[in-house]
């Protein structure tokens, strides 16, 4: 069997076995009556579940009920929880002693969310990322890859959510050989700019595909340093594939258009476009989100998505732009199986979209407001300071 696809078993399978059907679901963009019927049933088993445990969400579902998510399910209720609210507050819908996984998603310094993972909902939400790469062909277990991280350097006390999703994709091709952009120094991380040029050098000479991963600036730095010091364009290998994550918070001035960033990773790398991808999530929401080859992020099977009206949350028709709602039943360990995130979004009918997928697709335009909360992003942001 491939790395992360074997089985998984929810806490408690007669409390949530509608949960556990959904989350098996082994296509990952599968849609129609069939698994919208089973997506509401396994949120009412979700909802339940966190009711029971969590004082928190017992007293939202007392609430009178908003207008929920439209694409969740009639009858099935979503209570709002903003994802800032996890950076203020530890909620568990489980004794401490059953926390598999302390994760947070700020760097060194800043308010942080504390998210807490029993050992179902990390493996369950790793099954999803591997069902994705797989769905695109990208579990490789006969095949070696070079590896270049746009991420940090694993440290023993480095808990970001980044870090943690970006060495686990290294997982599902066999490492000939790494490198982190941000080198861990002993009491803190810094951006290796000229390490990551000469990485590309050798890989570019090697005969095995590169797997680059990680937040997009980084990349971006990488390649505008490559031609302002005139060095000639890059071909890696054959099968090379770009997955990114984080975004250009910290840097919005320096962030160009996707389209450009895709242009110039095929121009200096040699990568073609449709093998450049980005992704969203986030440690409160661990689906993943990832681009089709025509750079959409389409809804998985195992969650929903809405957009809602920035001053009264009301859910917005397709296209709208307003906060960005997302919603899965797959967690256990914390109430968040109805996040509000803060970020600008509007949502698209599947159709929309040229390739064969037929879910929903979102586009982020960005952050919402001016915040004081620092991502993992921001605080990589920083690092790169002075280095232009």
């Amino acid at each position: 069997m491939k790395p992360h696809l074997a089985p998984v078993e929810v806490p408690d399978p007669a409390a949530l076995g509608q949960v556990q059907r959904l989350c098996d679901l082994a296509e990952p963009y599968a849609d129609g009556p069939g698994t919208d019927a089973l997506f509401a049933a396994a949120m009412a088993e979700a909802n339940a579940w966190h009711a029971r445990r969590s004082p928190l969400f017992a007293a939202l579902l007392q609430e009178p009920a908003g207008t929920p998510a439209p694409t969740v399910g009639d009858g099935v209720r979503t209570p709002l929880v903003p994802a800032a609210f996890f950076k203020r507050h530890e909620v568990l819908s489980i004794p401490r002693d059953e926390v598999f996984l302390h994760l947070t998603s700020s760097g060194t310094t800043g308010q942080k969310s504390q998210m807490f993972f029993d050992e179902w909902t990390i493996r369950s939400a790793q099954r999803m990322v591997a069902r994705i790469f797989d769905h695109y062909g990208w579990i490789t277990p006969e095949q070696p890859v070079n590896y270049l991280l746009y991420s940090y350097e694993p440290a023993p006390a480095l808990k970001l959510g980044t870090s943690f999703t970006d060495n686990y994709l290294c997982d599902f091709a066999p490492a000939r050989h790494t490198t982190h952009a941000l080198r861990h120094t002993g009491s803190g991380h810094e951006f290796d700019v000229h390490g990551c040029i000469a990485a590309l050098h050798r890989y570019a000479e090697d005969d095995v595909p590169v797997r680059i991963l990680g937040f997009p600036a980084f990349l971006y730095f990488t390649l505008e340093r490559m031609r302002a010091m005139g060095l000639p364009p890059l071909r890696l290998p054959e099968g090379s594939l770009v997955v990114l994550g984080g975004g250009w918070k910290g840097h919005a001035d320096r962030q160009i258009g996707k389209d450009v960033f895709y242009a110039e990773v095929t121009d200096r790398l040699g990568i073609p476009a449709e093998r450049v991808r980005d992704t969203f999530g986030s440690v409160e929401h661990c689906v993943p989100y990832i681009e089709c080859a025509q750079h959409r992020l389409h809804v998985p099977v195992w969650s929903r998505a809405a957009v809602r009206d920035t001053g009264t949350l009301r859910p917005l028709p397709y296209g709208e732009k307003g906060f960005l709602h997302l919603v899965s039943p797959y967690i256990t360990s914390v109430p968040a199986q109805s996040v509000l995130m803060g970020d600008l979004a509007s949502l698209h009918p599947g159709e929309e979209c040229p390739c064969p997928l037929s879910t929903d697709w979102f586009t982020v335009h960005g952050r919402a407001g001016v915040s004081r909360n620092r991502s993992c992003a921001v605080a990589a942001a920083e690092l790169m300071k002075g280095m232009s």
